[in-house]
């Protein structure tokens, strides 16, 4: 047996306490799918941590001490996986690359997906990046000319798609000036399916299609396609330049080149899946993000008026960044993302299965046993950081060590609680381009506009709903020019 967790004495998950359900359905009917994070947080501050859960048949530890958690999670693949479900479940959707693979089949994709995401491939990249983000920017100036309220969210994921996909597929898609159908339509189909179809209690959809399956279908079938076209223009570029096989500019030569060499393993379903994998990853969690770290802001004028202060101070006369010397200077930006990470993960819980028989959080899980993991408990708990409730991001530019009675840990333990990307050998590996898109992105925002206001649709706090992951509900930003520096005060937010 694997120790994940050292324990003198292991327990069983049958001994641990838990919320309390019916026979044969156990917790099933309880679940509330949009809520679903909430209610395993509200349930471990109940039962305490760990504690145990009955989904039907499935009995699943969950898990809420970030030590245990981090522990659990340098343990893959070798021990802890990715579930049977999710794997099936991405691959029955299309996306069955490295996100959704473990063992051999992680480890042949793994190095090739890493390279891709290189500090010094990004960089790279990085003019590309800023058209975009000029793109971006005069999208946003056509709305305060018009006085229109922007869709916060899906305006975020045209950004994040067009950067994905001209780092790891070479390709100049454009939605932001695009008011024709767009690949996000389909795209932001896939992953509620997946949630849903994970937290079912029958795989109905194998054997009867039912009209929503049906649309589905139709989506998944359109982003094959559009994959279908990516990878035929890498091939052609591969063909016209036959050099870029020994140097492949981005991901998708990178794993053509790879699916063409025999002692691979690879086929072209690995080469496909990872590119929707990265479509899919790449816009919706970045986006996501994005769109809470606006909104908190936006909530906080302390913090906004910072922010603000800082970007301006560093690109001067420039309204998007054009160095990339300018975004290593935005330490608060920088802050300000990893607080809002803090407070509004997007995967706020993670579910794992074990490889072996092994132990977690001092409880034995025999082999195939299932774990959840609540990765926002540790961030909100008053012991890791002090009024964990507060939006407060200089605390991740405070140099000194947790203080006794609830001080504030300093940024690296910080960090070693507050995981947005995971943690261990499958952290993500997008977190690089993920923290430079965000600060490109708020840097052009706080460098062109003004915000005057983000609306959710009842006017009250923003609403977090599950769908795989976590995103708030239908905000609603409205921006102004950028106020004279000159201006009084009622001209700042």
């Amino acid at each position: 047996m694997t120790s994940v967790a050292v324990a003198d004495r292991p327990r069983r998950l049958s001994d641990l306490p838990g919320p309390p359900g019916l026979p044969l359905l156990g917790n099933s009917l309880q679940i509330q799918p949009e809520r679903f994070h909430l209610q395993l947080e509200d349930w471990s501050r109940t039962h305490g941590d760990p504690y145990r859960l009955r989904l039907g048949t499935r009995r699943l530890l969950v898990v809420a001490d970030p030590a245990a958690i981090a522990a659990a999670l340098r343990d893959r693949p070798a021990v802890i996986n990715r579930t049977e479900r999710l794997v099936r479940g991405a691959t029955e959707l299309g996306f069955g690359g490295v996100f959704a693979s473990n063992g051999e089949d992680w480890r042949r994709q793994r190095s090739m997906v890493m390279a891709a995401f290189d500090p010094g491939h990004i960089k790279s990249y990085f003019p590309s990046l800023v058209h975009i983000t000029q793109r971006f920017q005069r999208r946003w100036q056509r709305a305060v000319d018009t006085g229109a309220a922007i869709d916060l969210g899906a305006d975020l994921m045209r950004y994040t798609v067009d950067a994905i996909a001209g780092l790891a597929f070479g390709a100049d898609i454009n939605t932001l000036e695009s008011d024709d159908e767009v690949i996000q339509q389909h795209l932001d189909k896939i992953f509620p399916a997946l949630g849903r179809r994970l937290q079912a209690f029958f795989p109905y959809w194998r054997y009867v299609k039912l009209p929503a399956d049906r649309r589905l279908d139709r989506h998944v079938a359109a982003l094959r396609e559009a994959v279908q076209g990516f990878i035929a223009q890498a091939r052609a570029r591969l063909a016209a330049e036959p050099a870029r096989r020994a140097a492949p500019a981005n991901l998708i030569e990178a794993m053509i080149v790879a699916r063409d060499s025999p002692a691979s393993g690879l086929g072209d379903r690995d080469v496909a899946g990872n590119v929707l994998t990265m479509l899919l990853a790449g816009e919706d969690t970045t986006a996501n993000t994005l769109s809470w770290m606006v909104y908190l802001l936006s909530r906080h004028p302390a913090a906004l008026a910072r922010a603000r202060d800082e970007v301006r101070a560093v690109l001067g006369d420039d309204r998007v960044p054009t160095r990339l010397e300018q975004l290593a200077a935005l330490d608060y930006v920088e802050a300000c993302a990893h607080e809002t990470m803090r407070l509004k993960p997007v995967a706020p819980l993670l579910v794992m299965q074990a490889a072996r028989a092994t132990v977690v959080a001092g409880v034995a899980l025999p082999a195939g046993g299932l774990m959840v993991f609540l990765s926002r408990a540790g961030s909100m708990d008053a012991r890791h950081f002090a009024q964990p409730e507060a939006f407060e991001p200089a605390r991740w530019l405070k140099p000194t060590g947790p203080q006794a009675g609830g001080g504030v840990a300093a940024p690296g333990s910080a960090k070693r609680v507050s995981m947005p990307f995971g943690a261990g050998p499958r952290i993500c590996p997008g977190r690089y381009l993920a923290l430079l898109e965000m600060k490109m992105a708020m840097a052009m925002l706080l460098g062109s506009f003004e915000i005057e206001s983000v609306a959710t649709p009842d006017g009250g706090p923003a609403r977090e709903r599950m769908a795989f992951t976590m995103s708030p509900v239908g905000l609603k930003l409205r921006l102004r020019a950028r106020s004279d520096p000159a201006a009084g005060p009622g001209d700042r937010p």
